[in-house]
């Protein structure tokens, strides 16, 4: 990918840079709300509304009891975290100059379905979630590790996940 004045990375350096000073001069501007809307379809089969996109369909594989129509809600879960760090990876290798040539990321995780399926109590979540990252570029390790820490710091997902974060449930 060549570089220019006004992209890098495919990624639009001057609204970047917008949104860096419209914070900088309003921290207010910082505080986001994201939302989706969830409906069920039958069986294991839901589909997810965000704002004007086509809906994100959510299933389980045949050993869960579903049809496998599409991702169930842990693979989506492992994929948010990818698809985040991918965006890290361009916005800080953009903001640092550092062109990407190719980016990887594979995520997984392990479920133990004890919980889950009432057999046990505990953690029904991921007892552990690992991300490994393939970088092509010519920048030097330094930089490459670097535009690792940086992403690693300041990914939204990640921090999500590796935090105690309160949820809560509610019956309307």
């Amino acid at each position: 990918m060549t570089a220019s004045a006004q992209q890098l990375n495919a990624v639009d350096i001057a609204a970047v840079g917008a949104l860096v000073e419209a914070v900088r001069a309003d921290p207010a501007q910082a505080r986001t709300t994201w939302a989706a809307h969830v409906t069920w379809e039958g069986g294991f089969r839901s589909a997810a509304r965000v704002r004007r996109f086509d809906p994100v369909a959510s299933d389980e594989p045949p050993a869960l009891g579903g049809g496998d129509s599409a991702p169930n809600p842990v693979e989506q879960l492992l994929a948010a975290l990818g698809n985040c760090l991918a965006v890290g990876y361009a916005a800080n290798a953009t903001v640092a100059g550092i062109e990407l040539e190719s980016l990887s990321v594979d995520v997984r995780g392990d479920v133990d379905l004890r919980v889950f399926l009432g057999l046990a109590e505990g953690h029904a979540g991921f007892d552990g979630i690992t991300a490994t990252v393939r970088l092509g570029t010519g920048a030097s390790p330094e930089q490459v590790a670097a535009l690792h820490e940086k992403v690693v710091a300041t990914s939204p997902v990640g921090h999500t996940l590796g935090a105690a974060v309160p949820v809560d449930v509610r019956l309307a």
